[in-house]
């Protein structure tokens, strides 16, 4: 067979042409294949921070070394392939690597991979992704981290949305465009927003020190149960929620009220957290964060999606905060029973039919009202409280008529 293939070839070089060309050939692949693999795997070494370093390493570890302690070593490699680019570039991309996912895709270090917003000028890629960062809450969808900045900035919020309850990045870039465009006192404002290269979310958030609203009413703090406080962070919640169903040309529905999202300021400013948020969720992360928000009573009874949130389902759970603060309790039970625990509203609609209102309240609050001639007061808070807890939503007041009210109330 070899001899009748050699005698049936046409005479000339072409067998040791093609050996040649097949010798040239083979290490531009090798080294394009080299290329496309740098490609994809620099931003993932890179993108190996907060989400999976600092939850997963012992506390003597989390530094913010920790998360460049692979890139030294990469870097050369990094480099120098780096400087391929502009001729392996073109075939990358004809092959249609980039486009969905490497470097294109929002990698690290992009131009556009993040976007700031008024505040957040001075933030980078670099010294968001590599703060070191504390677990301040968890959720289904996200996770929210406190995290230290470099040395004389001032520390913040970083709330990491898992890429399997995130819409695409292109719908998340616009929603995070419009809620970083809101700015009020009232409300908690976004300084930047990142997109990393396997889709996650990172929105970047100034801390509050003072914490949320719902640890100020729970821990006892003698403040949270003076009268003239109360009506000082109902108001300020309040004009928060009416500019974002009022005040901008497209309306906001937050979705989500409750005494975890209502930050707290050292002046007893409240700023409401975590509007629109929902816009940057899929519908199974919207309907698993609307779950939650059922099972601690801040649901209003006609929501059945989270798509489906109006004024009047914001107005119902405004409501429940504001029943909270009367009652220093909790809104639902915990899986451990406490007696200060009180489901509301419900329980406080059993006590209206019993005449037992007072039984609802703070005794301090009751004693208080009492002494300063504040009864009446305290009364037509809780009525406008429960009207926002009606279980008809056209029966619920809007945010202009709640502002007027409360301010009239803590004359």
């Amino acid at each position: 067979m070899a001899e009748s293939t050699a005698a049936t070839a046409p005479p000339g070089d072409e067998p040791e042409a093609k050996g040649r060309s097949n010798s040239i050939l083979l290490p531009i692949l090798g080294i394009l294949l080299v290329y496309l693999l740098y490609r994809y795997l620099r931003p993932r070494l890179r993108g190996l921070r907060l989400d999976r370093l600092t939850s997963r390493l012992p506390a003597c570890l989390r530094r913010s070394r920790t998360a460049n302690t692979m890139l030294p070593y990469f870097a050369p490699i990094a480099d120098r392939l780096g400087a391929l680019q502009p001729y392996l570039a073109p075939i990358a991309d004809r092959l249609g690597v980039g486009a969905q996912g490497g470097v294109g895709a929002g990698a690290y270090g992009r131009a556009d991979a993040l976007v700031k917003f008024p505040g957040g000028e001075a933030l980078s890629v670099a010294a968001i992704l590599e703060a070191p960062g504390e677990v301040v809450a968890k959720s289904s969808h996200s996770t929210l981290y406190r995290a230290a900045m470099r040395s004389g900035e001032a520390a913040v919020l970083l709330r990491f949305v898992r890429p399997a309850c995130a819409v695409t990045s292109d719908e998340a870039s616009a929603a995070a465009r419009r809620i970083g465009a809101v700015s009020h006192p009232n409300l908690v404002p976004l300084r930047a927003f990142y997109v990393g290269p396997r889709g996650e979310k990172l929105l970047v958030h100034p801390f509050y020190a003072a914490g949320s609203l719902r640890r100020f009413l729970q821990e006892g703090i003698v403040d949270s149960q003076r009268w003239n406080i109360i009506c000082k962070l109902s108001i300020s919640i309040v004009k928060g929620l009416d500019y974002l169903h009022t005040g901008l040309e497209k309306p906001i529905i937050h979705g989500n009220i409750k005494t975890n999202n209502i930050l707290l300021d050292a002046n007893y400013e409240c700023k409401i957290s975590d509007f629109g948020l929902y816009l940057l969720l899929n519908p199974a992360g919207a309907q698993e964060m609307l779950e939650t928000s059922a099972a601690q009573g801040y649901k209003a009874p006609e929501l059945i999606k989270m798509r489906d949130a109006t004024r009047e389902t914001d107005i119902y759970s405004l409501g429940v905060v504001l029943l909270e603060m009367l009652a220093q309790k909790e809104s639902a039970k915990d899986n451990t029973p406490n007696p200060r625990d009180i489901l509301l509203p419900v329980s406080f609609k059993n006590l209206v039919l019993e005449r037992k209102i007072s039984d609802a309240f703070s005794s301090d609050l009751v004693r208080q009202s009492k002494k300063s001639g504040k009864e009446k007061n305290l009364n037509a808070f809780f009525e406008l409280a429960t009207a926002c807890c009606s279980p008809s939503p056209s029966l619920r007041p809007n945010t202009k008529f709640i502002l007027k009210k409360l301010e009239e109330i803590a004359k």
